[in-house]
């Protein structure tokens, strides 16, 4: 697909979701629904964490300030905001380094007031702007990395700027633009974006044991990473230097990473005996004679840790905490396999059993270790054979991350049969694993949970004995969870549309909950599933709880951030005994 053809797909992707009767879940502007599209994007590839769309655009005494959306990660050390540029364009355009470098500027401004608490105390606690700036200014003294992203539709010249210093903080610039975005679909995987250099970085290539493979998976090779060349891959590279799921790393106050950073601090010449060191994955690997003319890696193309995320971000980290830290004595072991597979499928199952394996000691959890599990297998088997009421129709559960856009590649072989497929098969009908578990969750009555954030609630809701995941599934269940997640969405539509300021995800998850909490014996999902949306009535009673859902979490969270207050169980304790709509008797999906 070329570049051009990939805009236009795009773009037919954000008009969907604007316009989209079929399947609820929609945006008023096709901006919003652009930077979602882009922001759910990174996130799947682990360049984000769990993106949120909040659009704010105003002026604040002379400054513009502008954000489109943003991403806390679980231990709130690390804050990436979005800024958008979209003009809608079908053709392929460029757009200047100076449209770029302002808007980012304005999402700076944005950065700036509220960590020094200027954006706070100059608006009303109402204001679209006032939780997430009260977040960052409690947070960004903690922040051990920002990052903001230019998000845009057209073709950019530069894509990496130079960072920015904002109240004390190092800000990373990049943009995410139509080219880039094109590249990861087509390519598969963002990873072909990360090559390290050892010739370049370190001044040769490093010495290494290489045994070419026996089989058709991968080649492996052995070496000693110097730990600068490990802080430098990281500092130019982030998290996305991380295998794709691990959203970040542990914070230094655990025992794993606190030993490491008292190792590079007082003994660093002890580092190599002390650490189990790293796994990579590759793509590519390049050799050449090492300064004792013995076999050494020149380079790797699409690199990848899949484990030593810990140890990777903390020498970044103490480096940058401690500067007096020598880190010229300090090598980590590092085993690289360099992949032969060129099957998108069968190099996730790899990919997913290599991390697997290589964590079995860590108490790393991430959605997509969890992909092979009978559970999700399963259910994409059921998503491929059953068909919506029109016998045309289907959905699509994306059990490996980027697998709706391989099998639009594969498929989709003319242009005439990629629009069919993109009709029966449209982006607003795809599902990923945590999509899924949200939409469950909320129905089981954990709001709260499914407030923690996608991943978080994606690994309470594979740990639960109880839940779904662990149980068989057949067709009448799949199309329970297809009914699920069409409700989820209408509500998220709804409340996106409603006007509300503040915290949208909570008061769509216990809008939800609520729901299925007092209605659920009453409620038909199997109407739901035949009808694959809410009927106009059922839509303005959820808009109507919704709008007395906000006003509930607002009183009961007591001044506290409602975010904050929707995570603990404590407030679905107090929403369930709160006085609520009653639902009206001609909803059509009640049970008679």
């Amino acid at each position: 697909m070329t570049l051009q053809e990939f805009l236009v797909q795009t773009q037919s992707e954000v008009n969907a979701l604007v316009s989209d009767r079929m399947t609820e879940g929609g945006y008023l502007k096709a901006e919003a629904a652009f930077t979602d599209v882009v922001m759910q994007h990174m996130a799947e590839c682990g360049m984000t964490f769990d993106p949120r769309v909040l659009h704010i655009e105003r002026k604040v005494g002379a400054a513009t300030l502008k954000l489109n959306g943003y991403a806390v990660s679980d231990e709130a050390d690390q804050v990436d905001l979005f800024v958008t540029l979209y003009s809608g364009t079908d053709t392929v355009q460029t757009i200047s380094d100076s449209e770029v470098v302002k808007a980012a500027e304005q999402c700076l401004k944005f950065l700036g007031s509220s960590a020094d608490g200027k954006l706070v105390k100059a608006i009303d606690p109402s204001d679209d702007a006032y939780e997430f700036s009260l977040t960052i200014r409690d947070c960004y003294a903690d922040l051990e990395q920002v990052r903001v992203y230019v998000l845009t539709d057209r073709q950019a010249r530069t894509r990496t700027f130079k960072p920015r210093d904002v109240a004390g903080k190092s800000v990373r610039l990049e943009v995410m633009d139509i080219e880039r975005l094109h590249r990861h679909w087509s390519e598969g995987k963002p990873r072909d974006e990360l090559v390290a250099s050892f010739e370049e970085i370190c001044g040769s290539p490093l010495p290494c044991v290489y045994v070419p493979g026996e089989n058709e998976e991968y080649d492996y090779a052995l070496t000693a990473i110097p730990a600068n060349a490990l802080r430098m891959l990281y500092d130019r590279y982030g998290a996305r230097l991380l295998e794709a799921n691990v959203r970040s790393f542990l914070s230094q106050t655990g025992k794993v990473n606190k030993g490491i950073r008292d190792t590079l601090r007082d003994t660093p010449e002890r580092f190599m005996a002390y650490n189990n060191g790293i796994v990579l994955i590759a793509d590519e690997a390049g050799l050449a004679r090492a300064g004792d003319s013995s076999t050494g890696l020149a380079w790797l193309k699409g690199m990848q840790i899949v484990n030593g995320g810990q140890t990777t971000a903390s020498i970044y980290f103490t480096k940058r905490k401690y500067p007096e830290t020598d880190l010229s004595r300090v090598r980590v072991p590092a085993k690289v396999i360099i992949l032969h597979r060129h099957d998108p499928e069968a190099e996730e199952i790899l990919i997913g059993d290599i991390s697997r394996y290589a964590n079995s000691q860590n108490a790393v959890k991430v959605s997509d270790l969890s992909a092979n599990k009978p559970f999700h297998v399963e259910l994409e088997k059921l998503a491929l054979s059953t068909y919506c009421p029109d016998g045309v129709g289907r959905w699509f559960y994306e059990r490996a991350a980027g697998s709706y856009n391989v099998m639009l590649a594969r498929e989709g072989t003319t242009p005439a049969r990629l629009r069919q497929i993109r009709d029966a098969v449209p982006p607003a009908r795809k599902i990923t694993k945590t999509d899924l578990a949200k939409y469950i969750q909320a129905w089981s009555g954990r709001p709260h949970i499914v407030s923690l954030g996608s991943q978080k609630n994606f690994e309470r809701f594979m740990a639960e004995p109880e839940s779904t995941a662990a149980g068989s599934l057949d067709v009448a269940g799949y199309k329970k969870l297809i009914a699920q997640a069409i409700l989820f969405k209408a509500a998220q539509k709804v409340v996106r549309n409603g006007g509300f300021s503040q915290a949208q995800a909570n008061i769509t998850a216990y809008t939800v909950a609520y729901l299925a909490e007092k209605w659920r014996n009453r409620l038909s999902l199997e109407s739901i599933w035949q009808r694959q949306a809410v009927s106009p009535q059922l839509s303005s009673f959820i808009s109507e709880l919704a709008s007395r859902m906000n006003e509930v979490l607002l009183q009961t969270a007591r001044g506290a951030q409602v975010s904050e207050w929707a995570k603990k169980e404590e407030c679905w304790d107090k929403v369930k005994l709160a006085s609520l709509p009653a639902i009206p008797d001609g909803v059509p999906e009640l049970a008679r």
